[in-house]
């Protein structure tokens, strides 16, 4: 690589750039920009057609030529090589491979949304605040290839880098728009979805219902579940039966027995 810029200094403009888009949601919205770090999601995020502003490595941490090889596939004006002290303040994790980027964030809006097929799968939350959860729920997108997630009435931004994190970069990989719930409702009636939601009144038991039309899975958080207004538009509440001492279990475990189950129902299907 030549002629490629180097920083060692905490106090350059970019790094405080970084810092600032990193740590502000407000900035991130303003901007439209947003802090990727780790390899794997910067390899996912370029794959699936994001816009990549300027990436940082530390050369101490990028060691395998693969890696190189990578970023050689840039053009030198987007690539900063920084310090091991700068990249250290700037990352999270120890385990990014030295990589870092400022990418350009995507149109999430619900009236883009499109499928490829007549019989769509989606997953729908509602106000999830843990971004934790949100990543857990993208990744179990990813490994069912749903045709989309939708959120209701967010909490957090999408790009919120603890979301990247725990999404391991399926955030970038899935088809999820936002909006709030009464929209969402309206699109999902227009289109004739068979609305799930996953509740404790009035539900059937989630093996008993047909999954295979246009399905919209629904969950809510852990502490409070669902709105009356998903409740009230439900075709059908459905549960899983729990056998233990408790009466719910982690969001994103609950969804991912609901979609492999509409998985199993479909291949049957075929």
């Amino acid at each position: 690589m030549h002629s490629i810029k180097h920083i060692t200094s905490l106090q350059n403009p970019l790094i405080k750039r970084v810092l600032l888009l990193k740590e502000k949601s407000r900035e991130r919205k303003k901007t439209g920009l947003f802090v990727l770090e780790g390899l794997r999601e910067l390899q996912i995020a370029n794959r699936t057609k994001y816009k990549i502003e300027t990436i940082f490595f530390c050369a101490d941490i990028l060691n395998d030529h693969q890696n190189d090889s990578f970023l050689e596939s840039f053009s030198p004006e987007k690539l900063i090589s920084v310090s091991n002290d700068v990249y250290k303040k700037l990352a999270y994790r120890d385990t990014t491979e030295g990589v870092l980027a400022i990418v350009k964030s995507k149109d999430h809006l619900l009236s883009s949304l499109t499928f490829d097929n007549d019989s769509p799968l989606i997953l729908i939350a509602e106000a999830p605040e843990k971004p934790g959860n949100i990543g857990a729920l993208l990744r179990t997108a990813d490994a069912a290839n749903l045709d989309a997630v939708l959120i209701a009435n967010p909490k957090t931004d999408l790009y919120n880098p603890n979301i990247i994190r725990s999404s391991v970069g399926c955030v970038f990989s899935r088809n999820v728009k936002v909006g709030n719930t009464t929209e969402i409702i309206s699109y999902l009636k227009q289109e004739g979805f068979q609305i799930y939601c996953a509740a404790l009144s009035a539900s059937k038991e989630y093996t008993s219902v047909d999954f295979k039309g246009p399905t919209a899975i629904v969950v809510g958080t852990e502490n409070s579940g669902l709105s009356d207004e998903w409740l009230n538009s439900s075709n059908q509440n459905i549960i899983i039966p729990m056998e233990g001492e408790i009466d719910s279990m982690n969001v994103s475990v609950s969804a991912a027995i609901l979609i492999f189950e509409a998985k199993r129902q479909r291949k049957l299907n075929v």
